[in-house]
């Protein structure tokens, strides 16, 4: 995964979204572009955690459902977001319940990830960003698109 971008020497500038209750966020590097949800196509023997495939002005984009692959859930079809990212030639859509605003974090406010996290989620963490009053788990891309697809 690329770093994220650096605003000043101590900050990052992060993508943030909602995936059930949880804050998560990706560098804004790694965005394309943040859509509405689309019309998917289903993809046979595809594995779970993949919705399908979405044409995208003419480029077909795999849909990734981030709930069901950290296996806390399934997103709702109708209200949900897509995160457009890229890694190599292919697009992916990471599916999402809500998109926050881009963060600009504190580098002082990153933690590694604790071994306490689940093993279901913790693989595709790199970290988590302490906020005044919540916590901001940072995906490591590059994991989350290296899964089996």
């Amino acid at each position: 995964m690329q770093e994220a971008v650096s605003i000043q020497n101590d900050e990052h500038q992060l993508c943030g979204f909602r995936i059930g209750d949880g804050l998560y966020a990706i560098s804004v590097l790694d965005v394309q572009e943040v859509i509405k949800s689309q019309k998917v196509t289903d993809v046979p023997l595809a594995p779970d955690y993949v919705k399908g495939l979405i044409n995208l002005r003419g480029q077909i984009v795999t849909s990734i459902d981030l709930k069901k692959l950290f296996k806390i859930g399934e997103t709702n079809n109708q209200s949900h977001m897509n995160i457009i990212v890229r890694s190599e030639e292919s697009l992916y859509s990471l599916i999402v319940d809500e998109i926050l605003d881009v963060m600009n974090v504190e580098e002082k406010r990153f933690e590694h990830t604790p071994d306490t996290i689940n093993e279901n989620l913790s693989k595709f963490i790199s970290g988590v960003y302490k906020l005044n009053d919540n916590l901001l788990i940072l995906l490591d891309l590059k994991k989350i698109l290296s899964v089996d697809l």
